[in-house]
């Protein structure tokens, strides 16, 4: 048999996708080989979950049709199969792990349940082996106390360990492909690289192909063979990972490359005024143990930390989910029951009543990670950005609202005649630049900055802290930015607070914090963020 004869493990071929009149996915092909990986990278919208959900017909029918193209696995055709013969191939011969392990789960039922499922379904399991084999797999995915978890329901587990359960039930019947749709978009950076180390490993020990659909092309550096890049629903380039790097032809795929965020902060003038300051913060949160209800402890959310930012200056607060980085945010605005002294202008906050604080509230305001859930769906967006001048008092008549809601949007990059549409019409970058928006037209002092790029595609993250940058370019706004990217923070921050278990562990200037780190936490924090090797002591280099 010549080479060129070779069945690949799975061939997509001219493969469409609609939705309705819509025609989602176009002409799209690729190949995959067994113990090769291929990712799949695009925006949002780009059509690559689209087409990875078809290899297993998972797509919603009848909403969804295939005008043409072909799906064959070991050269039998899938597209038109028959659904008995659908039910073998999933979770058998191709698994799929999805973005978020929360959702994906069942929450009514253990993981031993959910695991099990599939392997009775499958392997007619049941009874001790049944169990063993669920052990077995969780051992192999690197859940702790793995025997003991079992009865474990999804929201006792933390991110990265819900996402090992997933997996874990992908490889319950030792497929042949694992579809990884966005597997550690959600996970903070520490966790998104062991499961990026642990998927690596499984596939060396178990020879399966991995199509691996992302975003996010540091993950694809590390993790693909191949790549296919996909833009408006088709592939518009592919290539060996090296090549593709190395000299992209595409413009789209160009722009790609160039996305992530980049530039440093506006430079921080030493003798600009202070805008908020905390001193010796604590947050805990009582627990409660008897019939009485008796306080037996506390979590120490944020305990005993210590903040300054000036006006025009970036505080980059980062840390893993847990870290207590929000639960600061919030307490440094008020909106959290907290001790410790917090000064706003040269102003004591901490102890002002509700009614005393409202005044002060429109210099201090907040953007929230999710656009979509913090903006109301019922309110135009000139009603979620006319909210906050209601309530202040602010802009006058309804006229000189109008015209100020317009101002708003036009800082923020976005036309002033779409306030009188919903957010549900706009795309997540324009969605964050509508909460952004909402701040601004009250002229803040201050913004907190609640993980509000790490929902969004690369491209649009750049696009986001560009305006950011901008916009305190022009207002000298304070930002305290939450995140976890540290890519993002680098590009922001003058100053970072990193935070671990409620308590801060480093603190500094950014440029000396990336550049020269002191807390082995902190060195974990970038080498995993930022791809960095640890050199001699551990420190690592940027």
């Amino acid at each position: 048999m010549q080479a060129s004869d070779v069945v690949p493990l799975l061939e997509v071929r001219d493969l469409a996708v609609a939705f309705g009149a819509t025609t989602a996915v176009k002409q799209v092909s690729f190949t995959l080989e067994r113990g090769q990986t291929l990712a799949l990278v695009g925006e949002s919208g780009s059509g690559k979950s689209v087409s990875a959900l078809s290899i297993l017909q998972l797509l919603p029918y009848p909403h969804a049709r295939h005008p043409g193209g072909s799906i064959r696995l070991r050269g039998e055709e899938l597209l038109g199969a028959a659904p008995a013969r659908l039910r073998e191939v999933r979770g058998n011969q191709i698994a799929m792990v999805f973005q978020e392990p929360m959702t994906s789960l069942n929450p009514l039922h253990s993981i031993e349940k959910q695991i099990g499922e599939t392997l009775w379904l499958h392997k007619g399991l049941s009874g001790d082996k049944l169990k063993g084999r669920i052990v077995e797999l969780l051992n192999l995915v690197g859940l702790p106390d793995a025997a003991q978890r079992l009865n474990a329901l999804p929201h006792e587990l933390s991110g990265g360990q819900r996402q090992r359960v997933m997996i874990a039930m992908a490889l319950a019947n030792d497929p042949d492909i694992l579809i990884a749709d966005e597997p550690t978009t959600a996970l903070d950076v520490t966790i998104q690289a062991q499961i990026l180390k642990l998927l690596k490993e499984l596939q060396g020990r178990l020879g399966m192909a991995i199509l691996f659909i992302t975003h996010d092309l540091s993950v694809v550096r590390k993790m693909a063979d191949r790549v296919c890049v996909m833009q408006a629903g088709e592939v518009v380039e592919t290539g060996a990972v090296a090549e593709l790097f190395a000299n992209p032809r595409h413009p789209y795929t160009r722009q790609l490359l160039a996305a992530e965020p980049r530039g440093e902060p506006p430079p921080e003038s030493d003798d600009a005024p202070e805008v908020m300051a905390g001193d010796d913060l604590k947050v805990w949160f009582p627990l409660k143990r008897g019939w009485l209800g008796r306080v037996a402890d506390h979590v120490k959310a944020v305990d005993g930390v210590n903040v300054r930012v000036r006006e025009g200056q970036t505080l980059g607060v980062v840390g893993e989910s847990g870290s207590g980085k929000t639960t600061l945010g919030l307490a440094l605005l008020r909106l959290l029951s907290s001790k410790g002294a917090i000064c706003f202008r040269g102003q004591r906050i901490d102890e002002l009543s509700g009614k005393t604080l409202r005044p002060l509230r429109k210099s201090m305001q907040i953007v929230f990670q999710d656009p979509f859930g913090s903006l109301s769906p019922r309110l135009s967006v000139g009603e979620i950005v006319e909210e906050g001048l209601l309530v202040h008092g602010l802009a006058g008549d309804r006229t000189a609202r109008r015209a100020r809601i317009a101002r708003a949007l036009e800082e923020v990059g976005l036309d002033p005649d779409t306030q009188d549409r919903y957010p549900h019409e706009f795309s997540g970058g324009q969605r964050q630049r509508i909460a952004i928006a909402r701040a601004l037209a009250l002229q803040p002092r201050l913004l907190v900055l609640d993980e509000p790029t790490s929902a969004l595609d690369v491209s649009v993250q750049a696009q986001i802290v560009d305006l950011l940058r901008e916009l305190q370019r022009r207002y000298r706004l304070a930002y305290i930015f939450i995140s976890h990217d540290l890519r993002v923070v680098r590009a922001l921050a003058n100053h970072l607070l990193v935070m671990k278990n409620g308590r801060v562990v480093e603190a500094g200037p950014a440029r000396r914090v990336f550049a020269n780190p002191e807390h082995p936490y902190t060195q974990a924090l970038l080498a995993a963020a930022l791809n960095l090797e640890a050199m001699g002591n551990g420190v690592v280099a940027v």
